[in-house]
């Protein structure tokens, strides 16, 4: 009897403290109070990628300065910001009587995208220093999410490889507690945060429930390189936390630091919500 009030009183005290968006791939995030599940995640998140001249996806794995640039979604499409540039409106290229659709490249995923202009590529190209364009997601194209982890029709946009990323804050302070110089959440780019669950108690969790909504736990988050760029400043500052987490969090998957989800279905979530572990 013991135990099942314990449970239940530990699964009760877990919420979502923290929702964020990146609505273009490795740009910087946007923290929001709710999120809009579509078929493909968060409604603007990852609809929008950065690419070579070769339709190659960019992040701030070799582009750190990405993670200053700030893309906030509107009526027309998105509007950019940068250090040191004028803002630029982004208008949607699906809305235009003429588009270009091309060949985009994320990770072994080739994908039909459209492209935003020339307008758009001049600004990030001046701003980041080297040639580059913005696409869009396609309304007509699916994007299936890896089959050893997901099931026929789980998709997703522009993401690494799944619609969203959990972590938890205790992860974060137990990590922080091994670094000399600590760092955010922010490094490592999480879709969800969750407040009162042990360190790294995501890593045993199978489904949940957050509001009306299941997530599946499909697989770990294998880390990089891009957790060592400072999202303040976009510089890399060294070797951690990835070599830090690299001694003890190692795995057959990689180096990893969070969660990857699927959802079962569309709806919404809230900052505040219950999480409840189902398996």
């Amino acid at each position: 009897m013991c135990k099942i009030v314990r449970e239940i009183v530990m699964t009760h005290s877990l919420s979502v403290s923290h929702l964020a968006i990146h609505p273009v791939k490795s740009l910087k995030k946007i923290s929001v109070e709710q999120g809009v599940i579509d078929h493909m995640g968060f409604v603007n998140d990852r609809r929008w990628m950065v690419v070579e001249p070769n339709g190659k996806f960019m992040t701030q794995r070799h582009y750190p300065k990405m993670v200053l640039v700030s893309a906030v979604p509107n009526n027309e499409g998105l509007t950019l910001s940068a250090p040191g540039m004028s803002d630029l409106v982004v208008e949607d290229p699906e809305q235009q009587p003429t588009t270009s659709v091309n060949n985009v490249v994320v990770w072994n995923d080739t994908l039909k995208a459209v492209d935003a202009g020339n307008t758009v590529s001049q600004w990030l190209s001046e701003f980041l220093g080297v040639s580059c364009r913005m696409v869009k997601f396609s309304k007509e194209v699916q994007r299936q999410v890896d089959l050893r982890f997901a099931s026929k029709g789980d998709s997703t946009g522009f993401a690494d490889g799944f619609p969203f990323l959990l972590t938890t804050e205790a992860s974060l302070q137990e990590l922080n507690s091994r670094l000399s110089s600590p760092v955010t959440m922010d490094h490592f780019r999480p879709n969800i945060v969750i407040r009162g669950a042990e360190a790294y108690a995501e890593d045993t969790w199978k489904r949940i429930k957050i509001g009306d909504v299941v997530f599946r736990v499909a697989k770990p988050c294998s880390r990089c390189v891009m957790t060592t760029v400072d999202p303040m400043t976009g510089e890399k500052t060294g070797k951690d936390p990835l070599m830090t987490l690299s001694r003890y969090r190692k795995t057959e998957m990689g180096v990893i630091f969070g969660q990857n989800l699927i959802h079962e279905s569309e709806g919404k979530i809230r900052l505040g919500d219950k999480i409840e572990i189902i398996e």
